[in-house]
């Protein structure tokens, strides 16, 4: 079968930085729905007429995956309003970030605690890829026709590749 849009697809990939640094690894193959929210419309693009079998090295710039850096999502904000026990990479969702942190934050998508000083945290709101320049290697395991369900909720259910908006235009991961 030919990936086309709304089919299910069975990935497994190498995601390294233009240097070559690895930064993920998806060794078993996971279900993903073309043509909804699970991949990067980059991706979805190029996998258009493959099929089980097919192995394709991506080139992706800052805005065909998780858009440019964007300082105007790093907030400075009190350590008092945080948690006890807060770490360095930990991560917020804009919904349940704790009372006092800047309105100016948005209450939608995900925060990471980048840096902690004795008084401040700095919120980051941007995907940790952000601004950066990806390869990815693709291998195809499987394709299948996407279920009645998964075309409704445009997903196959994995959550794991899924596109959330994050402002005009740039993107998450989660």
């Amino acid at each position: 079968m030919e990936i086309t849009n709304q089919c299910v697809v069975a990935l497994t990939w190498v995601l390294k930085d233009t240097l070559g640094e690895e930064l993920d690894v998806l060794a078993d193959p996971v279900e993903f729905f073309v043509g909804g929210n699970d991949l990067l419309a980059r991706i979805e693009e190029a996998l258009q007429g493959h099929t089980a079998g097919a192995q394709l090295d991506l080139h992706l710039e800052p805005e065909e995956a998780f858009g440019d850096f964007d300082e105007e999502l790093l907030f400075l904000e009190p350590l008092a309003v945080f948690p006890e026990g807060i770490e360095e990479g930990m991560s917020f969702e804009g919904t349940a970030l704790p009372a006092g942190v800047s309105a100016d934050a948005r209450r939608e998508g995900l925060y990471t605690v980048s840096q902690i000083y004795p008084e401040h945290v700095v919120l980051d709101g941007n995907h940790p890829l952000a601004g950066i320049a990806l390869r990815l290697h693709l291998q195809v395991h499987a394709v299948r026709p996407a279920s009645e369900d998964e075309v409704e909720r445009g997903s196959a259910g994995t959550g794991f590749f899924r596109v959330h908006a994050q402002g005009p235009a740039s993107r998450t991961l989660q």
